[in-house]
């Protein structure tokens, strides 16, 4: 006497292919909704001071290398230290209630708690300063800081992300005189600006390996 029906032979094909297409939806979901992309970008922490770029690089023109001063020589752009800001601020708005944190920096002599936004994990190694003499400019990274009332993350900084730009770096290089030219386009490049990208691009030969990065 046969208890179970036949069709119950086909249970373990259909349990089968139903972890098979579970498993495929659950990877999905997590290789693409927790990558950097969607959990990184946009990223904007709260500052001790609400400093504006969109006031300081975009209203006023303000070069980034005014108070990132050693990103052109240096593996990091520094975070200015309070005598760059008082360098203005002691005439310009001294008693602006936004410029307290700054204002007691000055007077304790500790540094102000700045939040940092791009933080790169510590077993990767980025420096600024050969990007930028490569001709990557800061808004290729950075987006553009100049409409930025508080800072975000514009891009995801993963390995994938860089390691598309090392395998095709064009798109990314701009002449080394508009590093800091959030306006600049390609479109609008003049012809000596265009051969300036050609040579740096028969220059550039970022790595894709492992220790280019990793070191």
């Amino acid at each position: 006497m046969q208890i179970f029906p036949k069709s119950l032979n086909l249970l373990p094909i259909v349990a089968a292919l139903g972890v098979a297409v579970g498993g495929g939806v659950a990877t999905f979901v997590v290789v693409y909704y927790f990558s950097p992309r969607n959990l990184q970008v946009g990223y904007a922490p709260e500052q001790p001071d609400p400093y504006s770029h969109r006031l300081h690089a975009g209203e006023l023109g303000m070069d980034c290398r005014y108070c990132h001063a050693n990103v052109e020589t240096s593996f990091e752009a520094m975070i200015p230290p309070t005598q760059s800001c008082m360098g203005c601020h002691t005439l310009v708005r001294p008693e602006s209630a936004r410029l307290q944190a700054v204002r007691d920096s000055w007077a304790s002599g500790d540094p102000v708690q700045w939040v940092r936004v791009h933080n790169l994990p510590d077993h990767a190694y980025f420096d600024h300063s050969v990007h930028l003499a490569a001709g990557v400019g800061c808004v290729t990274c950075h987006g553009r800081i100049d409409r930025m009332e508080v800072v975000r993350l514009e891009q995801p900084i993963s390995m994938s992300w860089c390691l598309d730009c090392h395998r095709d770096p064009l798109p990314g290089l701009r002449p080394t005189s508009r590093i800091t030219d959030m306006e600049w386009s390609r479109e609008d490049a003049t012809e000596s600006e265009r051969q300036e990208i050609r040579g740096l691009l028969a220059r550039a030969l970022p790595p894709e390996n492992c220790s280019g990065c990793h070191r």
